[in-house]
């Protein structure tokens, strides 16, 4: 029987997904808080995604950036986030970002241009 270089018996390696094949990189493994949610999905029959967070109030891509969309980051449990949520996770977070960003530059642009008609100290105003 031909064995190609992988050691394999010939025609075994057709049995395999074309994406391992290529790549041969190992699955992922999804966090506990995420398998326990799934699993708790599938026994009661409902769909993996989660819809009920957006049912209980506003959600995180919904939610202006400041100090609530902060405080909300910053108690999420992430490892008990799903694919989905973690990904409106990040996106909140990255919006955050951003929106801190601005204010930072607004307030150093502000430091900045404050004094420059104002008299400093030992300086005569002309």
């Amino acid at each position: 029987m031909d064995t190609p270089s992988s050691g394999a018996p010939a025609g075994r390696e057709s049995l395999q997904p074309e994406s391992t094949q290529s790549t041969n990189l190992p699955l992922k493994a999804m966090s506990p808080g995420v398998v326990d949610y799934l699993f708790r999905q599938l026994v009661s029959g409902r769909p993996a995604e989660d819809v009920q967070w957006e049912r209980e109030g506003i959600t995180l891509a919904a939610q202006p950036e400041g100090a609530e969309l902060a405080r909300r980051l910053s108690e999420t449990d992430i490892d008990a986030l799903t694919p989905t949520e973690l990904f409106h996770y990040v996106r909140a977070a990255q919006r955050l970002a951003a929106w801190a960003e601005d204010l930072r530059q607004a307030a150093v642009g502000r430091y900045c241009h404050a004094g420059t008609g104002a008299p400093r100290p030992g300086r005569q105003a002309i």
